[in-house]
């Protein structure tokens, strides 16, 4: 497996690898400046015949990375952890990574590129949409929807069957009881909508790796 972002994230996803008893054939990263990552040398460019997993946490720059890489041919793996619980009847879509002590359940869709981080549960029936980031221990019961792009903060607990629009932020801790709207920023017990990102676009995510 060939990846792309030379940072931390792209630790977690290596360990999730080798899990599975996968190697690491090479990795790349679009600052110039990063020669080395761990072991490795880091390359500029993307030159694999293998899968890649694209190792950003920002949900936005992990789309236009996909959308470029999916317009020059390239093909994406997925990543999942030997300690994660994903059932056979739910599906991971492609370079979507699912972490230790994640539980995917019965019948759910998990989108492209996504990422299920450590310990989070998606239960039943959940659709979640590409780009989107499931942070550690947060847990989702069944039957809600998740739109493309946002980010569910760590340990959000949302009940069943609410549904959040894409390309929102919901804050750490927050206890979803209700529907949230596209493009806003909400957290609280209960959740409610703060502020509309509209304003902050070019802040809409903090630049992970």
């Amino acid at each position: 497996m060939y990846l792309y972002g030379a940072g931390g994230h792209a630790r977690v996803i290596r360990d999730i690898l080798e899990s599975r008893g996968v190697k690491v054939s090479g990795i790349c990263d679009d600052n110039t400046t990063v020669s080395r990552w761990m072991e490795m040398e880091v390359s500029h460019a993307v030159k694999t015949t293998d899968d890649i997993i694209i190792c950003i946490g920002n949900g936005e720059y992990r789309r236009q990375v996909a959308e470029r890489l999916a317009q020059q041919g390239f093909r994406f793996g997925r990543a999942i952890h030997a300690a994660a619980i994903v059932s056979p009847s739910s599906e991971v879509g492609e370079g979507s990574v699912v972490m230790a002590g994640a539980v995917v359940n019965s019948g759910s869709h998990i989108g492209r590129h996504c990422i299920v981080n450590t310990g989070a549960v998606v239960e039943h029936e959940c659709i979640i949409g590409d780009y989107v980031h499931i942070s550690p221990h947060a847990t989702l019961c069944g039957g809600l929807s998740i739109g493309e792009g946002t980010w569910i903060g760590a340990g959000v607990v949302v009940v069943q069957g609410v549904k959040i629009g894409r390309g929102s932020i919901v804050g750490a801790g927050s206890v979803v009881l209700k529907d949230i709207p596209d493009g806003v920023v909400a957290y609280g017990n209960p959740c409610r909508v703060v502020r509309s990102l509209e304003a902050i676009t070019q802040k809409r995510y903090e630049k992970t790796y």
